[in-house]
C-alpha cells in the first residue's frame, strides 16, 4: 500500500512538473542596446486588439527576461514604452515558438535593428519578407513613375504602368502562395496565407489549406486558416 502512495505521488508531482512547462514554454530574453529606463509589454492579438501577456521594467539595465505560456507558435509583439518619446517605432513583431527566444535590438532603431534568434518560424519569416520587400519596393517606384505620368496625362504611359502594377501583384501574391506551400510543415505558412494573400483566389487557399502537415493544421493559424476557408467557400454557396 505504501509503494502504491509513493507511485501515486510521483505520478502527481510529473504531470504536475509537465503543467507548469506547458504554461510557460516560451523563454524570452533579449538586448535593447542605449536602453536606460522604459517599459516593455509583450503583447498579442486577440480579438482584433492587442492585448498584453506580461510587462517588463527596464532600469539601468537594458537586458530582459520572461516566460510566457504559448500552446502555438504565433505572432507576438514587443511594444516599449519609452517614457519620453512619441516614436513609431516602438511595435517589434516576432514569431514566437515555444523554447527559447531571443531579441537583440538597439534603442536608437529599434525595429529595424532588431535580430530575433531561436525560432524556426522566425527564420523563414525573414527570408519570406526579404523577397517580398522588393514587391514592395517595385510598388513604390511604380506608384511613383505614375503620378509623373498622371500630371504630364501621358495615357500611354499610365496604361503600360499600369499593366506593370498589376504583373507585381500577381507574381507577389504567387511568391507568398509557392512559399506557404514549401513550407508546409511550419506555421509561418497558413500565418501567411491569412496575413499576405487572404484575398487571393480560393483555390489557392484551399491548396495552402490542404498541403499543410497535421501538426500545422492543428495550430493556431492553421485552424484559423480552416475556419477561414470555410467561410468564403459558404459565401460562394
Amino acid at each position: 500500500m505504501k509503494k502504491l502512495s509513493i507511485a501515486f505521488v510521483t505520478s502527481v508531482l510529473l504531470f504536475a512538473c509537465s503543467e507548469k512547462k506547458l504554461e510557460n514554454n516560451l523563454h524570452l530574453t533579449g538586448n535593447i542596446k542605449g536602453l536606460k529606463k522604459g517599459t516593455l509589454y509583450v503583447q498579442r492579438i486577440q480579438n482584433d486588439s492587442l492585448v498584453a501577456l506580461d510587462t517588463i521594467g527596464i532600469d539601468g539595465n537594458s537586458t530582459f527576461e520572461t516566460n510566457i505560456e504559448l500552446k502555438s507558435p504565433e505572432m507576438l509583439y514587443l511594444f516599449l514604452d519609452r517614457g519620453v518619446s512619441n516614436s513609431l517605432d516602438n511595435n517589434l513583431l516576432f514569431f514566437a515558438e515555444p523554447g527559447e527566444v531571443n531579441i537583440e535590438t538597439t534603442l536608437e532603431n529599434y525595429i529595424a535593428d532588431a535580430k530575433v534568434s531561436g525560432s524556426k518560424n522566425q527564420d523563414l519569416y525573414y527570408e519570406y519578407k526579404k523577397v517580398d520587400r522588393r514587391f514592395q519596393e517595385e510598388s513604390l517606384d511604380l506608384i511613383e513613375k505614375k503620378f509623373k505620368a498622371m500630371k504630364s496625362k501621358n495615357n500611354l504611359e499610365i496604361a503600360n504602368i499600369s499593366a506593370k502594377q498589376e504583373s507585381n501583384i500577381k507574381r507577389k501574391y504567387l511568391y507568398a502562395t509557392n512559399f506557404a506551400i514549401n513550407n508546409k510543415d511550419h506555421e509561418i505558412a497558413p500565418y501567411i496565407a491569412l496575413s499576405e494573400i487572404y484575398d487571393i483566389n480560393i483555390k489557392f487557399l484551399d491548396t495552402i489549406q490542404k498541403s499543410m502537415s497535421p501538426k500545422v493544421a492543428q495550430s493556431l493559424y492553421g485552424k484559423k486558416l480552416t475556419e477561414y476557408l470555410a467561410s468564403l467557400k459558404k459565401k460562394q454557396q
